[in-house]
């Protein structure tokens, strides 16, 4: 069973995977320029379908995997721990907002790094990765791209996005980003980015040979940077958090589902993500409320586009703190690391 249903997964996650990425490029490549406003539909779409939702049945995915009942005793502790998390990083941003800001770029790069990990791995049931060291290095280059190809090919967005997300804390404190986009930092990073995807990818080509499975990740590996390079960073990064990682995280609460896991094997996806659906709706509207609160307590009011944008990164930074504590427990029980 649960092979058919992984394969059912595998098959929706390549689908959506290579529509965000075709999308994109279709874009740039149409258009000689896309307004911010147009840029920032898919993570405005990300708000309500996929994005906040994605984490929203952080409480339930333990419990379903260890095969246990969801009892009141767990929700409250849960649910606490949860927001302490949260709001321990969300009084880092007012504290330290350059900290917070360089903390959610690594948080990001660990986070969306051991997502790929594990759908390689549990869903693609790739053969090339059969070490902690291969499993890490593969981390670090697929949690990378999104965060380091940007930085490279689009220093001025970055900047952008970056001082729109500190600049709601403290506008003094932008200056402190400045040497990040200098041309020899992003030189060195260039050369050792690539440097770190030419190991990974040659490691997994010398142990398990030019296989199925080492092409999969050659392929994703070598179409997400071609991506993250030529498609603007905040179109970029809405497309593939909602339609790349989330996707994939939403297939693997699905696959720990029983009854959703066996909807999916049937051939009901329809049927499985509305178990998804409803199981994340509360949570969701948490997710909401606490974006409306960052939106009222930052304090730089947001007028602008870029505000609204500063505020939404900030909710997901707070948010992706405890869900990757969460994640990286599932890691723990389903043996990823193993």
């Amino acid at each position: 069973m649960a092979g058919d249903a992984a394969d059912v997964a595998a098959s929706v996650s390549l689908v959506c995977g290579v529509v965000a990425l075709v999308t994109g490029v279709a874009l740039v490549t149409l258009f000689d320029s896309l307004p911010l406003s147009v840029q920032l539909v898919p993570l405005a779409v990300s708000v309500v379908v996929l994005g906040l939702p994605h984490g929203a049945v952080d409480h339930l995915v333990l419990p379903r995997v260890r095969e246990k009942p969801v009892s009141l005793r767990w929700l409250v502790g849960f649910g606490l721990g949860y927001l302490a998390l949260a709001a321990s990083y969300a009084i880092g941003w007012y504290l330290e907002p350059v900290l917070a800001f360089v903390g959610f770029i690594l948080l990001t790069i660990f986070h969306w790094g051991q997502g790929d990990v594990y759908a390689l791995v549990s869903i693609f049931d790739v053969d090339h990765l059969e070490t902690r060291f291969q499993r890490a290095l593969t981390l670090c280059v697929r949690g990378g791209i999104p965060m380091l190809v940007p930085l490279v090919a689009f220093p001025e967005q970055y900047a952008f996005v970056a001082t729109a997300v500190v600049e709601l804390f403290d506008p003094a404190a932008t200056s402190a980003l400045e040497p990040v986009f200098a041309p020899t930092v992003r030189a060195w990073v260039a050369v050792g980015f690539t440097a770190l995807v030419a190991v990974s990818l040659g490691w997994g080509l010398f142990q398990a040979g030019p296989s199925r499975s080492w092409a999969l990740d050659a392929g994703e590996t070598v179409g997400l940077v071609a991506f993250f390079a030529v498609v603007p960073p905040i179109l970029a990064i809405g497309l593939y958090f909602a339609f790349w990682h989330s996707v994939r995280h939403v297939l693997r609460t699905v696959l720990v589902d029983r009854p959703a896991a066996d909807a999916l094997e049937a051939g009901s996806l329809r049927t499985a993500l509305w178990r998804f659906t409803r199981d994340a709706a509360p949570l969701t509207a948490g997710a909401l409320v606490v974006l409306v609160g960052l939106a009222l307590a930052v304090p730089r009011t947001p007028a602008t586009l870029s505000d609204l944008l500063g505020v939404y990164l900030v909710c997901l930074a707070v948010l992706t703190l405890p869900h990757t504590v969460v994640v990286s427990l599932l890691d723990w029980e389903q043996r990823i690391w193993a």
